[in-house]
């Protein structure tokens, strides 16, 4: 894959938006939507089923879920309909400074990035991607799982 291609996928702060479950153009998206179909009116097996495996008695909460996911329309990071439920600096300072990721930043590592749980991920991430480039990055996260 092509930096401009990356680039869709991955956000400035490397995270991988195309894994994620509210991403327009995910697989999490096109997986749901896919299992939704095949399921088609599985409800009422459902009910058969939890005599046996009480677990199929939450069948409708779980296909809500899944129709949840089905309707991913966030943009990523960079886009203008992005939907992240996570306030970050990061998704308007790359902009502010011309980057493409924070690594590149002369900044960098800044203060921006307050939280300390998402501060400790940045930092891991953007020495990861300066040590190795962005391409084969990008290779090494899409083998892992998201969350």
């Amino acid at each position: 894959m092509n930096y401009n291609d990356i680039l869709k996928h991955l956000a400035p702060c490397g995270l991988d938006c195309n894994r994620c479950a509210g991403f327009e153009g995910g697989e999490i998206k096109e997986l749901s939507t896919r299992l939704l179909e095949l399921l088609g009116n599985y409800d009422r097996l459902a009910k058969i089923m939890s005599t046996k495996t009480p677990a199929f008695s939450n069948f409708t909460e779980f296909k809500e879920i899944l129709d949840s996911f089905s309707k991913g329309s966030c943009g990523g990071c960079r886009a203008d309909n992005c939907s992240c439920p996570v306030n970050c600096a990061v998704r308007t300072c790359f902009k502010e400074k011309g980057i493409d990721f924070c690594f590149q930043c002369q900044d960098y590592p800044c203060n921006k990035q307050e939280n300390p749980m998402l501060r400790q991920r940045w930092l891991e991430k953007n020495d990861r991607m300066r040590e190795i480039g962005v391409t084969s990055y990008y290779e090494e996260q899409r083998k892992l799982p998201r969350y």
